[in-house]
């Protein structure tokens, strides 16, 4: 007799289920990452186009030049590892680790990235919350989306830092920061109502597990104290409709709307 699924597994499920519902299962979708052009989701990888492209030009390319040999890079919460697939298409020896496994953009459909004119990557099913890599293992981590997925910040970056060799760095992409705390918990209400609202059938798995779901300067900072790590950000120009956002909030009156900027810290 099996018992009833926990939390993390209910949260699982729900998770899937929404992003195949939202059409991120297509292969053509998935291969064409972070440069999709076309189709529902175009508009969200526009924005995530110009942070891929601000990650490599800032932080990917000058760390290639100062090592002059391939980097491991390890893909924290890499979701299908689409990230890591592009690393490896750059040469590089990286590892895409996330708690999912299903098929929808979870480990198990990274086996698209397997295909001949792509160039392998490991997968390794694991919380970055305790991540089974030796110490000083990589030259780069990369949170790409995934970041405001902790449930326990500080103990995430110490994990990363762990494993991220002497000189190298830590990048955390497309996670929502806000300009204040206040800010980000009107965004964790909205979201909450909205899910209940719209996805009745999901939302109770979708809410299951609570983790930190948004960043602030300071929030990101005194976490990153113990683990001697200090993030700035990198600036990414965005569209104009994007930029606009905060003064269009301002003139209506509505909550502030997050960044999702590129932001590093150096391991030392």
């Amino acid at each position: 007799m099996t018992g009833s699924p926990s939390a993390q597994e209910r949260w699982e499920r729900a998770y899937a289920a929404l992003r195949d519902r939202e059409g991120r299962s297509d292969p053509e979708v998935r291969l064409a990452r972070p440069y999709l052009t076309k189709g529902p989701l175009a508009a969200q990888w526009q924005i995530r186009a110009r942070t891929f492209d601000r990650f490599v030009a800032a932080v990917l390319a000058p760390l290639e030049r100062e090592r002059g040999r391939p980097l491991g890079i390890l893909d924290v919460g890499a979701g299908d590892g689409w990230l890591a697939a592009r690393m490896a298409g750059r040469g590089h020896r990286a590892v895409a680790l996330d708690v999912r496994l299903d098929a929808v953009d979870g480990l198990a459909a990274g086996a698209l990235f397997t295909r001949p004119s792509v160039r392998r990557f490991g997968r390794v099913a694991a919380s970055f919350e305790a991540l089974p890599v030796p110490g000083a293992s990589f030259d780069l981590a990369v949170f790409n989306a995934s970041i405001h997925y902790a449930a326990d910040l500080r103990r995430v970056l110490s994990e990363v830092r762990r494993a991220v060799r002497k000189g190298g760095w830590i990048a955390v992409l497309d996670s929502p920061f806000y300009g204040s705390a206040e800010a980000g918990e009107a965004m964790v209400r909205q979201k909450e109502r909205r899910t209940r609202e719209t996805l009745p059938d999901l939302a109770d798995g979708l809410l299951a597990l609570r983790s930190i779901e948004y960043l602030t300067r300071e929030r990101l900072a005194a976490a990153a104290e113990p683990s001697d790590l200090a993030f700035r950000r990198i600036r990414v120009l965005y569209p104009l409709s994007y930029e606009l956002r905060g003064l269009q909030a301002f003139l209506h009156r509505d909550r502030p709307p997050s960044r999702f900027d590129v932001w590093v810290a150096s391991v030392t």
